[in-house]
């Protein structure tokens, strides 16, 4: 795994030898390993079990499933363009929620018509475009923050996220983390609030891991405490990712996020989604047409394997929220600046 990140970190998804490497999520912060996932069985499992997770890592895992699904059709002399397409179909399952999966797959998918060599290339190229795209999404996010959504150039900031869209949630840099860096190099963040993201508690193990590695002051607060914090005046601003955003600039992002945006409406505070404009599904007019997983009730019922709910009861676990476009100051993606809170849509 190529660890010549900006910053010497280990890249969260790469290819080597034929096979995808990923950082296994669900045994941070403790322990940092890295998978070699040889065919699509055993990356699909990866993406189910988040053990990969995050909108751009799961576009870049997407694409090179498929680079995986050709290379062993090559190795076993079966037809390629029929395995990629078995991929595909197996891949595109496992996070319906998630719009960037879907979109790294039709991408290299669609370079198959070059050859299996060209969709290779199409899938591996996905690794360096995220990198170059999230860049872009850090400087843009952070100059739109300190310079137009809040007045006090002369201040540090207090900045609150949701769940993981950081480096772990991309291959490297991340999103919504990606602009808070970006403000803490220029001096401009006094304190990062990471709220847990109950029930897998990612913003605890994933978001404080990766602020810390950043040297970035943090707090942790349980999901239920950031609106108090909002409306009580502690909170500058919010920064948050996306993994599916509709064309009239509703976000579906992790569950939680739209507790967090009703609170910073009330309070007048800004409410960022940071994505690419591959998060950014033109074909999804609003967030009602936005599919939301449910994952198993046994994420809710039981802590560490214990289960903390009596027996007999049952439990809900959509992963996602919708957040109204009318509660988002702003979506920053590589290329411009989108303000749905003032009537202005994705697409057209």
């Amino acid at each position: 795994m190529n660890a010549g990140t900006s910053e010497g970190r280990r890249r969260t998804v790469d290819w080597g030898d034929d096979e995808v490497l990923a950082i296994d999520q669900t045994l941070l912060p403790n322990d940092e390993v890295v998978l070699h996932l040889h065919d699509v069985e055993a990356l699909a499992e990866a993406i189910r079990s988040l053990r990969i997770r995050g909108a751009m890592a799961l576009g870049v895992a997407g694409g090179l499933g498929v680079a995986l699904a050709i290379r062993r059709a090559q190795e076993r002399g079966e037809d390629v363009i029929d395995a990629a397409h078995e991929a595909a179909a197996i891949l595109v399952k496992t996070r319906p929620t998630a719009v960037n999966l879907g979109w790294g797959i039709e991408h290299v998918l669609a370079a198959l018509e070059g050859g299996a060599q060209a969709a290779v290339d199409a899938a591996t190229a996905l690794i360096g475009a995220d990198v170059t795209t999230n860049r872009a999404i850090a400087k843009a996010g952070a100059e739109l923050v300190y310079t137009e959504l809040v007045d006090r150039r002369d201040a540090q900031l207090v900045v609150l996220t949701h769940c993981n869209a950081g480096a772990l949630a991309s291959v490297d840099i991340g999103t919504a983390l990606g602009v808070v860096e970006e403000l803490h190099r220029r001096g401009r963040v006094l304190e990062a609030i990471a709220c847990e993201t109950r029930p897998l508690l990612q913003g605890a193990r994933l978001t404080c891991f990766e602020l810390a590695r950043m040297e970035i002051p943090c707090s942790l607060v349980v999901d239920s405490a950031a609106a108090g914090l909002i409306t009580r005046g502690v909170v500058d601003v919010a920064v948050v990712g996306a993994d599916r955003i509709a064309a009239n600039g509703d976000v579906a992002n992790k569950v939680g996020t739209l507790a967090h945006a009703l609170a910073c409406r009330h309070a007048g505070v800004p409410f960022v989604v940071a994505a690419p404009e591959a998060t950014i599904d033109a074909g999804c007019p609003s967030g009602s047409e936005i599919p939301i997983e449910e994952r198993s009730e046994e994420e809710v019922l039981e802590f560490a394997g214990v289960r903390t709910a009596p027996g007999g009861v049952r439990a809900r676990n959509p992963a996602f929220d919708v957040t109204p476009a009318e509660l988002v100051t702003a979506i920053v993606t590589e290329r411009r600046v989108i303000r749905p809170a003032a009537g202005e849509r994705c697409w057209p």
